[in-house]
C-alpha cells in the first residue's frame, strides 16, 4: 500500500484518522499536545474562557431516520463545545453545493438547520456558500464552526479520568451509524431504527451540577464507544474496563450488527455522551442523567481501573476479558 496516498480509513476518527492527525496536521498546524486534543479548544481572552470548534459534515445520504445533513451539523457543533463544559453561543455555516441539486431538499435542510439552532438557543451568525460542478461533489457539504463561553470554575477534559471513576452513557449505542447505514443501502428493517441526532447542553448544563465530580465528557461520533474510550485512557494515562452486559443497545441494532458482523462498540453515535465521574458521585450523577429526556436509558458502563499507557477492555458477558483498541480501517464511511 502507498503511504502517500489519502484513505477513506483516515476519515473514520480510527487509529489511521490519529495517524494522520499526529504525524502529519497537527505537528505541522499546531503542535498541540495529546492531553489538549479535546473535541473544542478552550481559550482565553480578556479574562473569559471560550470554547471553540470547527467541524465538516459528508454523511450520505442526507436525508436519513431522525434527522439530515444540517440537523446533524447543527447538533454536532453543539455537542463538540458542550463535551468542554460550554453553552454555546454563536455558529458559522459554510455551504458546498453540487450543481443540480434540488432546491427543495436545500430548502428543506435549511429549515431544519434553523430549527435545530433555535432548540439549542445557538445563534447562526455568518456563512458562505460555493457551488462545483456536477460530479465534483456529493450533493452537499456543510462545514461549522462555534463559539461557547466555559464559566469559572469548569474545568472539563479528556486528561482528567482517575482510577475509580466510573464510566457512563446516556443511552443506547450505535443507533446513528445502523439508521444511516439502513438508508443507504435501503435496508428492509424489521424495526425501525432512527439516528440518535440531538443536541447534548441542556443535559451537560444538569450534569454540570456535579461539579468536580465530572471529569471528563465527550461525544462518540466516528470511531463509536471503543475509540474515543481508547482516546480519554491515552490522554488521561490509565485503563478503562467496559462491562458487555452493561451497554444498552436496542434489539434493532443488536440485530443489524450480529447479521452484518458490525461490532455497535464502533457504530457513530450522534446524541450520545460518555461521561466520567468520580465513584462517589457516579450514581447521582446517572439519575440526573434519568431525568432528562435524551438520559432515559443512561446506564454505567464501566470503569478507570488503573493506570497504563492508554488500555481499554472489555469484560465480556461468559467472564472472559479481550482489549479494546481504536477503530482499525473504515467500518461504515460517510457516517457525519
Amino acid at each position: 500500500m502507498d503511504k502517500d496516498l489519502i484513505l477513506l480509513g483516515h476519515g473514520s476518527g480510527g487509529k489511521l484518522s490519529h495517524q494522520l492527525l499526529d504525524e502529519l496536521i497537527i505537528p505541522t498546524l499546531s503542535g498541540v499536545s495529546v492531553a489538549g486534543q479535546n473535541d473544542a479548544a478552550v481559550v482565553e481572552h480578556n479574562g473569559q474562557r471560550l470554547a471553540f470548534t470547527t467541524d465538516s459534515y459528508v454523511v450520505d445520504p442526507i436525508f436519513f431516520p431522525g434527522g439530515n445533513i444540517g440537523t446533524l451539523a447543527v447538533n454536532g457543533t453543539v455537542n463538540d463545545l458542550a463535551m468542554m463544559g460550554a453553552r454555546p453561543l454563536f455558529m458559522s455555516v459554510g455551504l458546498i453545493l453540487e450543481e443540480g441539486m434540488s432546491r427543495r431538499e436545500l430548502a428543506a435542510i435549511l429549515a431544519s438547520m434553523r430549527e435545530a439552532a433555535d432548540g439549542a438557543g445557538i445563534a447562526i451568525v455568518t456563512g458562505d456558500t460555493k457551488v462545483v460542478p456536477r460530479g465534483k461533489a456529493d450533493r452537499l457539504f456543510i462545514n461549522t464552526s462555534g463559539v461557547g463561553v466555559v464559566e469559572n470554575g469548569v474545568e472539563i477534559n479528556g486528561c482528567k479520568a482517575r482510577v475509580g471513576d466510573r464510566v457512563i452513557i446516556n443511552g443506547t449505542i450505535g443507533d446513528h451509524g445502523i439508521a444511516v447505514l439502513a438508508a443507504r443501502e435501503g435496508l428492509e428493517l424489521s424495526t425501525d431504527i432512527e439516528s440518535d441526532c440531538a443536541a447534548l447542553n441542556g443535559l451537560v448544563a444538569e450534569l454540570l451540577k456535579e461539579g468536580d465530580a465530572l471529569r471528563v465528557l465527550r461525544d462518540p461520533t466516528r470511531g463509536g464507544v471503543a475509540t474515543t474510550l481508547k482516546e480519554i485512557a491515552i490522554q488521561s494515562g490509565v485503563t478503562v474496563t467496559l462491562r458487555e452486559e452493561s451497554l444498552p443497545l436496542k434489539n434493532g441494532v443488536k440485530g443489524v450488527c450480529s447479521i452484518l458482523g458490525l461490532d455497535p462498540l464502533y457504530v457513530a453515535n450522534e446524541g450520545k455522551l460518555l461521561a466520567i465521574v468520580a465513584p462517589e458521585r457516579a450514581d447521582a450523577a446517572l439519575d440526573r442523567m434519568c431525568q432528562h429526556p435524551l438520559g432515559r436509558d443512561a446506564a454505567i458502563i464501566g470503569e478507570v481501573t488503573g493506570a497504563s499507557d492508554g488500555r481499554v477492555q472489555l469484560e465480556t458477558a461468559v467472564g472472559g476479558m479481550r482489549g479494546v483498541e481504536m477503530l482499525a480501517g473504515e467500518q461504515l464511511p460517510r457516517i457525519c
